[in-house]
């Protein structure tokens, strides 16, 4: 006589770094600066003494002539939240440069190490192609590191060296902040008729989301180095229960 036997349901976790990415984002109210354009005195790089030709202010879009059959508003618009994207994207990019250089560890320092180079990768791609759309939209696209980290929604984090985690779930986050203000804009040029950044921008979307399931899955409960977990979760352990001492001569 055989005995049908249920398996219980194995218990997961949603890992903390993973929560408090999700509830960061979650909260995130990111607005676009739609009244940023033109030359203004307190944005770093716009007024300085230079003998150069002035053919056009920053974040502003030609009146006439851009080559794309749309009106003037539409591209001013189009334009402002493209190139707040394109800051974003900038300020994610020195952020994963930094995490890139800063890999260590026996999961991080050439498996991280190489994934983090294809999110930077993508990343300058992105830059690239929102700053061609911005100006084939007749726009001046932002370029001083400064403003742009000033203009982001997205902000960098505090300098310094930070466990692998902390850097994956920061960037995690920043990920999840470009996702939703990159719909936001894709949302408004579908109805504004500008099926030109909907096409750019939602193939870039596309890849962000993929950039962001990397960083989630490498945050996720499993892990190779399980067994390891004795060394930092212990009472007495000689991390401190996963925090080492600042005074410790190999930090």
């Amino acid at each position: 006589m055989s005995h049908t036997t249920k398996s219980m349901p194995i218990a997961t976790r949603t890992p903390p770094d993973i929560t408090a990415a999700t509830v960061n984002a979650n909260n995130f109210e990111g607005k676009f600066n739609l009244n940023t354009s033109g030359f203004d005195a307190n944005m770093p790089g716009h007024v300085s003494s230079h003998d150069m030709i002035l053919r056009q202010a920053p974040r502003t879009v030609k009146k006439e002539g851009a080559g794309i059959g749309l009106p003037y508003d539409v591209r001013l618009e189009m334009a402002l939240m493209l190139d707040d994207h394109q800051c974003a994207f900038s300020v994610a990019l020195h952020q994963y440069n930094k995490h890139h250089w800063l890999s260590e560890g026996a999961e991080s320092f050439l498996s991280l190490h190489e994934l983090l180079n294809e999110h930077i990768d993508k990343t300058q791609d992105h830059i690239d192609s929102i700053g061609e759309r911005v100006a084939r939209l007749g726009g001046v696209p932002t370029a001083h590191p400064v403003t742009q980290h000033q203009l982001s929604y997205i902000k960098h984090e505090v300098e310094g060296r930070y466990s692998m985690r902390d850097f994956i779930r920061n960037d995690l986050e920043h990920e999840l902040k470009m996702q939703d203000m990159l719909r936001k804009q894709i949302t408004r040029a579908h109805e504004l008729k500008d099926y030109g950044t909907v096409e750019v921008l939602e193939e870039i979307l596309r890849d962000r989301e993929d950039l962001g399931y990397h960083l989630f899955s490498v945050l996720e409960d499993d892990t190779l180095v399980r067994g390891m977990e004795h060394l930092i979760r212990e009472e007495g352990n000689i991390a401190g229960d996963g925090r080492v001492n600042n005074n410790n001569k190999l930090q």
